[in-house]
């Protein structure tokens, strides 16, 4: 079998069609960790007027030559829509948040004068404009505060309540169908005496990959190496789920039925094999506005396959302009021994130390696909490329960062 240059899959990928348009409304509270689906522009400047920064007396600049100045009666309180205009020698007590009054252009804080008798004495001066928020410093009127594609989080939630957005356009999450298939699986809290069978751990690594990249998950269960089952499971899945990820079954095995139910869906396979070590057997797949992905069986390599080729998927349903995962270039503090010709993801520490990162590998086990536990303790997955040799210590990597997606 022929396999596809990891990069080749990644540009097809790229290239396939989604209707990443969708979208609903939601309240401002609910938004966060959603998909913003518009942008978000401002309607006016921020600040509208030139506002105090602190506590001071609102003056004119050149009359802090004056020394003593007139202060007027009446405070300045934030949120007094204040009207009067300031006249030579004269100074208005104003607040932090106020608008500044007509004819000031300066701040002079409290600290810095002695009031006594309705009037201030300059102790101390201050350079024109100060503690002054001039028009526009937050942000201009037709601003792009947020863009279309952004994750909302606690600043995005904070800007656009205080621009008055009560709800919210963000994309529809993406459905997702997962499929754990395998007679020698077992799923949850189900009871056995076969010491051959393994407890399902895919479909529930998967799922909390996918909910944390924005998608909605359905789970289908685990399904034994049955074709009618899993061609029903399978149509079950289409019927309700924009993406279906199946584990298993794609592979070269008797008994790996993935392979070639999905062709017999009516779904075009996109590519079957890429050049990629672990999950080599990778299957993606099309069907009309939907996507199949056959992952392998095995737990790291399910997982690692999933963030690779599911993950952008969902991003681009989603219509996220930033890629779904970041690559950091790190040092090798060890060497490393390669173990294919292949585009190689390997579980490794990521560690920071004096602002360069660094890789290690330190209690990563070397062995089959299998070996989540890996993915343990803030790990991260450096990639080699297929010319890419055995690398010392000190080599240049690229290294994929597992954070919060």
């Amino acid at each position: 079998m022929k396999l596809l240059e990891y990069e080749t899959s990644q540009d097809m990928l790229e290239l396939l069609t989604v209707d990443a348009e969708r979208f609903e409304m939601v309240a401002l509270p609910q938004a966060l960790g959603r998909i913003l689906a518009q942008d978000i522009v401002a309607p006016k400047n921020d600040p509208e007027f030139p506002t105090a920064s602190m506590d001071g007396y609102a003056v004119k600049f050149d009359d802090l030559a004056l020394e003593t100045l007139q202060v007027l009666e009446d405070d300045n309180p934030a949120g007094k829509d204040e009207q009067r205009e300031l006249q030579i020698g004269e100074a208005i007590k104003t607040f932090t948040g106020s608008k500044m009054p007509y004819g000031s252009d300066t701040l002079i804080q409290i600290e810095n004068v002695t009031y006594e008798d309705g009037k201030i004495t300059i102790n101390e001066t201050v350079p024109f404009g100060s503690s002054v928020r001039p028009v526009g410093e937050g942000y201009k009127e037709g601003d792009i505060l947020i863009k279309k594609g952004t994750k909302i989080g606690f600043a995005q939630i904070g800007v656009m309540a205080g621009l008055n957005h009560v709800m919210v356009k963000v994309a529809l999450k993406p459905r997702v169908a997962i499929i754990a298939t395998g007679s020698e699986v077992l799923d949850l809290g189900v009871e056995s005496n076969n010491p051959a069978q393994i407890r399902s751990s895919n479909n529930y690594t998967l799922a909390a990959l996918f909910e944390q990249a924005g998608a909605e998950v359905v789970q289908m269960g685990v399904i034994g190496d049955d074709k009618d089952s899993i061609m029903q499971t399978f149509q079950n899945a289409l019927a309700s789920a924009d993406i279906v990820v199946s584990t298993g079954g794609v592979s070269v095995g008797d008994y790996d039925f993935v392979k070639t139910i999905v062709p017999r869906l009516g779904a075009e396979v996109v590519y079957k094999g890429v050049a990629i070590k672990p999950g080599r057997h990778i299957m993606v797949a099309q069907l009309e506005k939907k996507f199949l992905f056959g992952l392998p069986g095995f737990a790291y390599s399910s997982t690692v396959t999933a963030i690779l080729f599911v993950l952008p998927m969902i991003a681009k349903m989603l219509g996220r302009e930033k890629k779904i995962y970041k690559t950091v270039e790190a040092r090798l503090k060890e060497d490393f021994k390669k173990r294919s010709k292949f585009t190689e993801f390997t579980a490794c520490n990521l560690v920071v130390e004096d602002g360069q990162y660094f890789v290690d590998f330190s209690q990563k086990k070397v062995g089959s696909s299998a070996i989540l536990t890996n993915m343990l303790n803030d790990s991260a997955l450096m990639v080699t490329a297929p010319e890419d040799g055995n690398l010392e210590s000190g080599t240049l990597v690229n290294v994929i960062v597992l954070e919060s997606f």
